[in-house]
C-alpha cells in the first residue's frame, strides 16, 4: 500500500535519458537513465560514469540529453557525474560526428583519438604516483591515503584495483580529485616533456672588477696554466663587445678546450650560470622582435591573403622555401588576436619545429600553447582547460591539436600543408589534420592558411579552380639565392671506378670543402637501419619476420635484425640456416651504414645521426638540434626528418645519397612525394646569407622529376602528372576508398574479399578495383587484401556511396563467413 503512495507522490518527476558517447568502436552510442537527483547536473559535454557490458565502468561524454527511453532494451542508470563545467562544447561534438561520418569509423574512436588519456577513465586505466610532487599526506583523506599507500607498495594499479581497495563501485570522482591535485599519473603514457633549452653563460668574479685584482692574477696563470690565462684573456676581449658570453663561445674564442675554462670556474674565477634561452641565434632574437621589416613582395602577399580571406575561407600560400612564410604567418596571427580570436598553427612534427615554438613565443608570450603527444597526460588536460577557459590565444600543435576545444577559432595555419605526417594511418579515425582543419574553421566562421614550397596536388588543383584563393612568394627572404643543385651518376662513377663506398666524388669533394670552410653538411637517406636485406650469397636465403611479409634490417647499434613493421627481433645469423654456409652479405644500406663509412673515410669529422632509433630517448633530438646549431656537428645523417623545417645558418651542402628510392616507388603519388622530399631537402641549405650546394647521387640522372627539381620547376610537373592522374582516374580528379580485409587464415581471408568485392560490384560496377594483395601482405600475423574504390567527382553523391559501403559491410558482418575478420575502411588513403 505504501509503495502505491509513493508512485502517486512522485507523478510530476521528470525522466532524463541522456545519449552518452563512449570511447569504444561501437556504432551506436548508448542511452542512460539519469537519477533524479542528478537532473539539475546533467548537461551535454560533461563526463559520466556508466557501467557498460557486464561489470565495467567507462567515463563517457553526454552527447543528447532527452526524455525519450530507448525503446528496445531497459537503460541502466548514470552512476555518477564527474564534471561541473562540460569539458566538451557543442563544436567539437559536431566536429566528431562530422569525422567519424566523413572517415566511417565510430564516434567513439574519434572520441579515444581527441580526449587526453587522463579524461578517460575507465575499469582497465592504470594509475601511478607522479613522482616530481612532494605528497604531505597528513592533508590527505582517507580514502586518498589508502590509494597512495597501496601504490607505495605496488607502483601501477587498475581503476578496478583500487575499486576494490576501497570496497565502493565507483572511485572515478576520488581519482579526478586526486589527479588535479598532481598526486597521480594516468599511466597510458608518460613520455617526453617539452624542456626548455639551457645554455651556460660565464661572467667573471666581481672581485676581478678592480683591475689590480686582475694585474695579479695574469702573471701567476701565465707561469702556472697558460691556457687558462688564454680563455681569462679571451673572455676580456668578448666582453667589450657582447653583455653576454656563452661557455661554448669562449671555447672557441681562446681554444683553450673545455678542462682549462672548468679550472677557472673552480678557482672561482669566471662564475657559470645554466640559464633557459631561445633556440634562436641570438643575434636574430633582436632583429626578429615583432617588429621585423617585411620585404615588399611579402607585404604585397599579406595584403593579397587579407584580401582574398573576404571572399574565400581557404587560401594557399605557395612560396619558396626560406622565402619567409612565417612572418606572414605571424602578421595574421596578431591581427586574430587584435580581434580576440582563437588560432592554431599546426605543424606536421612538433619534435623538429621546436625553434618555431621559441620563435611564436618572443611575440605571443603566455598566449601561446603548445599540444602534441610527447607530452604527458597531466600536461595535455592543462592545455585542454587551458584552451576551453580561452586562457591560450595561439596553440602550435601536431595533427591531434585539431581535437582542442577551441570556442571561437578564427584563423588555422596548416604550415607544410602537403606532408604525409598530417594523415593518421592507424587506428582509426584514419583523418587527414589538413582537411579536417578546414572542416573545423568552418564550424567557427575562421579561415585557413595552407603553406607550402611544394603544395599538395589536391590544394594546388582547388587554387586553380578558385575554390581556394592562392597567393605566391618566389623570391627567398634577404635575397638569398636558391641552392645550386648538382646531379652525379652513381652509375657512371662506378664505372670510372671514383666512387667510394656510397660517396661519389662529386660529393666528397663537396663535403672536404664544406668542411675546410668550418660550414655544416647534411646527408639524406631515407632508410634507417645498417642494410635492409642480409642475403646468403650461395643460396639467397634472406630472413623474414616471423609475423609480416619483410625482410628483416639489420641494425648495428644493437646487432640484431629488427622487423620495422612489428618490432620483432632476433639475432643476426652467422651461418646461413638454410645451406649451412657462412657467406651471408648485407644488400643496400640505411642511414648507420653511412654514419658508419663515412666515419672510416673523414675519421677527423663529428658525425651524428638523426632517425626513429637515435631520438627515442627523451630529449634526444632536442640535444642533436642544439649541437648541430651549436657547431658540435660537423655533418648530420638522417631520414626524412631532417627535409622538415630545420633552419641552421652554417649548413651550406646538402647530399642526397640515393634518389631513386623514393622515385621508383609504386605508387601514383611517387613523383609527387619525391619532388616534394628533394626540393624540401634542398631547401635546408644556405638559408641566412650563403647560397648553398645541393648534391644529388642517383643511377638516372636524366629522370624527369630530378630534372624539375634542379630547375625548381613546380608547375612543369603539376601539369605533367595532372595530365596521367585525369587518364588513370586518380586524386584530385577522382575520390578514393581503400578497403582493408585482414584475417589470420589467408584461404578464409581469400574467400572473404572475393564475396565483398562482388557484393561491392553489384552496385559500384567498375569503381571497385580489386580485391588485390598489397606491397606487404601480411603485418603482425594478420594477411591483409585491399579493395580499391575510385568514384568520380561528380555524378554520384559521395555520402550516398559512404552508406552503400557502411551497408554492404555490415551485412557481411552478420553472415558466417565474416567470422574473424577485420574490416578497416581509409577514406582518402594518400
Amino acid at each position: 500500500m505504501i509503495l502505491e503512495f509513493a508512485e502517486i507522490d512522485h507523478t510530476d518527476r521528470k525522466t532524463l535519458f541522456a545519449e552518452v558517447i563512449l570511447p569504444l568502436a561501437i556504432s551506436k552510442n548508448y542511452t542512460y537513465r539519469v537519477p533524479y537527483e542528478l537532473n539539475d547536473a546533467i548537461a551535454i559535454g560533461k563526463r559520466v560514469v556508466v557501467q557498460f557490458g557486464k561489470s565495467k565502468l567507462y567515463t563517457a561524454i553526454v552527447k543528447e540529453i532527452s526524455t525519450l527511453a530507448p525503446e528496445k532494451y531497459e537503460a541502466k542508470y548514470i552512476i555518477d557525474i564527474l564534471d561541473d563545467q562540460p569539458v566538451v562544447t557543442p563544436h567539437q561534438l559536431h566536429f566528431w560526428q562530422w569525422l567519424a561520418d566523413y572517415y566511417m569509423c565510430n564516434i567513439g574512436e574519434v572520441m579515444n583519438a581527441a580526449l587526453p588519456a587522463a579524461l578517460k577513465l575507465a575499469s582497465e586505466t592504470r594509475i601511478v604516483l607522479n613522482k616530481e610532487y612532494d605528497i604531505d599526506r597528513s592533508t590527505l583523506h582517507d580514502k586518498e591515503f589508502l590509494i597512495v599507500e597501496a601504490l607505495d607498495i605496488q607502483p601501477e594499479l587498475t581503476v578496478s584495483d583500487i575499486a576494490k581497495l576501497l570496497g565502493q563501485k565507483t572511485v572515478m570522482p576520488i581519482l579526478k580529485l586526486m589527479f588535479e591535485k598532481n598526486i597521480i599519473h594516468i599511466s597510458e603514457e608518460v613520455s617526453e616533456r617539452y624542456k626548455p633549452r639551457k645554455r651556460t653563460f660565464i661572467t667573471l668574479n666581481p672581485v676581478y672588477n678592480n683591475p689590480d685584482n686582475l694585474r695579479e692574477l695574469f702573471p701567476i696563470l701565465e707561469k702556472r696554466a697558460p691556457k687558462q690565462a688564454d680563455a681569462l684573456l679571451a673572455y676580456i676581449k668578448l666582453a667589450r663587445h657582447q653583455k653576454a658570453i656563452t661557455k661554448n663561445e669562449l671555447i672557441e674564442e681562446s681554444g683553450a678546450g673545455e678542462s682549462s675554462i672548468k679550472s677557472l670556474i673552480e678557482k672561482e674565477i669566471l662564475i657559470a650560470e645554466e640559464k633557459n634561452v631561445s633556440r634562436l641565434h641570438f643575434e636574430e632574437e633582436e632583429e626578429l622582435n615583432s617588429n621585423f621589416e617585411l620585404s615588399e613582395q611579402q607585404t604585397e602577399v599579406l595584403q593579397s591573403v587579407r584580401t582574398q580571406f573576404q571572399e574565400k575561407d581557404v587560401v594557399l600560400l605557395h612560396g619558396v622555401t626560406s622565402s619567409g612564410k612565417t612572418q606572414i604567418y605571424i602578421r595574421l596571427i596578431e591581427e586574430m588576436m587584435r580581434s580576440d580570436r582563437q588560432v592554431l598553427y599546426l605543424l606536421p612534427e612538433i619534435a623538429l619545429t621546436t625553434h618555431i615554438i621559441e620563435r611564436l613565443r618572443l611575440y605571443f608570450g603566455a598566449d601561446i600553447g603548445v599540444y602534441h603527444s610527447r607530452f604527458n597526460d597531466n600536461e595535455r588536460v592543462e592545455v585542454w582547460q587551458k584552451v576551453l577557459n580561452n586562457d591560450y590565444k595561439v596553440i602550435l600543435g601536431a595533427r591531434s591539436s585539431v581535437f582542442l576545444p577551441f570556442n571561437d577559432l578564427g584563423l588555422i595555419v596548416v604550415d607544410e600543408e602537403h606532408e604525409t605526417s598530417y594523415k593518421q594511418f592507424d587506428p582509426a579515425p584514419r583523418y587527414n589534420a589538413r582537411d579536417a582543419a578546414i572542416f573545423l574553421a568552418n564550424t567557427h566562421q575562421g579561415k585557413v592558411l595552407l603553406g607550402s614550397a611544394t603544395p599538395s596536388f589536391e590544394s594546388y588543383y582547388n587554387a586553380r579552380t578558385h575554390k581556394y584563393g592562392f597567393a605566391e612568394l618566389t623570391e627567398r627572404y634577404g635575397g638569398v639565392q636558391l641552392p645550386d643543385v648538382q646531379v652525379v651518376s652513381i652509375s657512371h662513377e662506378t664505372k670510372q671506378k671514383t666512387i667510394q663506398s656510397h660517396f661519389t666524388s662529386v660529393l666528397m669533394e663537396g663535403i672536404n670543402q664544406t668542411l675546410t670552410h668550418q660550414e655544416q653538411v647534411i646527408l639524406f637517406q631515407n632508410r634507417r637501419g645498417y642494410a635492409p636485406v642480409l642475403m646468403c650469397k650461395i643460396c639467397a636465403y634472406t630472413p623474414k619476420c616471423i609475423n609480416c611479409d619483410v625482410s628483416l634490417t639489420y641494425h648495428k647499434s644493437s646487432g640484431k635484425l629488427h622487423c620495422h613493421y612489428c618490432g620483432y627481433r632476433e639475432d643476426s645469423p652467422s651461418i646461413c640456416p638454410a645451406c649451412g654456409s657462412t657467406h651471408l652479405e648485407y644488400k643496400g644500406f640505411g642511414t648507420e651504414k653511412i654514419e658508419d663509412e663515412l666515419s672510416l673515410l673523414l675519421p677527423e669529422a663529428r658525425i651524428a645521426r638523426m632517425d626513429l632509433d637515435t631520438t627515442r630517448a627523451r630529449n634526444s633530438l632536442q640535444t642533436i638540434l642544439n649541437n648541430l646549431e651549436e657547431k658540435k656537428i660537423d655533418i648530420l645523417v638522417g631520414t626524412q626528418m631532417v627535409a622538415k623545417g630545420l633552419d641552421f645558418a652554417d649548413v651550406t651542402l646538402i647530399g642526397i645519397i640515393n634518389a631513386d628510392s623514393m622515385l621508383k616507388f609504386p605508387d601514383y603519388r611517387a613523383n609527387e612525394r619525391s619532388f616534394q622530399m628533394l626540393a624540401q631537402v634542398s631547401g635546408r641549405a644556405g638559408r641566412r646569407g650563403k647560397q648553398g650546394k645541393v648534391v644529388i647521387q642517383t643511377y638516372d640522372p636524366n629522370h624527369r622529376v630530378i630534372k624539375q627539381v634542379i630547375a625548381n620547376d613546380y608547375n612543369d610537373l603539376y601539369f605533367t602528372e595532372m595530365e596521367e592522374r585525369k587518364s588513370f582516374k586518380y586524386p584530385p580528379f577522382y575520390r578514393i576508398i581503400n578497403l582493408d580485409i585482414k584475417h589470420k587464415d589467408p584461404e578464409v581471408l581469400y574467400n572473404q574479399a572475393n564475396y565483398l568485392g562482388n557484393e561491392l560490384r553489384k552496385h559500384f560496377g567498375e569503381r571497385v578495383i580489386g580485391p588485390e594483395s598489397p606491397l606487404i601482405s601480411r603485418i603482425r600475423n594478420y594477411y591483409i587484401k585491399s579493395i580499391m574504390l575510385k568514384f568520380e567527382r561528380d555524378g554520384i553523391s559521395i555520402v550516398k556511396a559512404k552508406a552503400i559501403l557502411r551497408d554492404v559491410t555490415t551485412q557481411f558482418q552478420t553472415t558466417k563467413l565474416s567470422k574473424g575478420s577485420i574490416i578497416q575502411p581509409d577514406v582518402d588513403p594518400y
